[in-house]
């Protein structure tokens, strides 16, 4: 009964429509972390006088390291503030992204969208007394 109940819900169109877009949200995921990694962030650095925004970390044992990978090296604690910039970078950059998709969207299903019937009043105003009556 369980079995069968389970196999209905997972075949259903929104299960299979979510498992697509699950997946092709991964795969968008890793071209959003390309451009932001690879195009975004390099000019970022450029106009804050080449800041790795990468590299940007607070050693929290006190000490200094000359890069991240020197205080990862040395097992330090580290306080990442360079790559949670990147990762707001990336939100906003997939929010952005997904509020223009779903925009023209939108635009395509409104331009092709029928319109609704206009519906059948059920009152009217009585031309006596200026109230509103039932038409029945």
């Amino acid at each position: 009964m369980m079995l069968k109940e389970f196999r209905e819900f997972a075949l259903k169109g929104s299960m299979v429509d979510l498992a697509v877009g699950m997946i092709i949200g991964s795969a968008f995921t890793g071209i959003v972390n390309s451009l932001v990694n690879d195009l975004v962030m390099p000019l970022l650095g450029l106009l804050t006088g080449n800041i790795d925004f990468s590299n940007l970390f607070i050693a929290l044992d006190g000490n200094h390291y000359d890069s991240l990978a020197a205080a990862e090296a040395a097992e330090a604690a580290v306080f990442k503030y360079g790559s949670f910039i990147s990762n707001v970078i990336n939100f906003i950059i997939v929010a952005f992204v997904i509020f223009l998709v779903v925009r023209q969207i939108n635009k395509i299903r409104n331009k092709f969208a029928k319109p609704e019937p206009e519906a059948v009043p059920t009152t009217k105003i009585c031309p006596y007394c200026r109230s509103e009556i039932d038409i029945n």
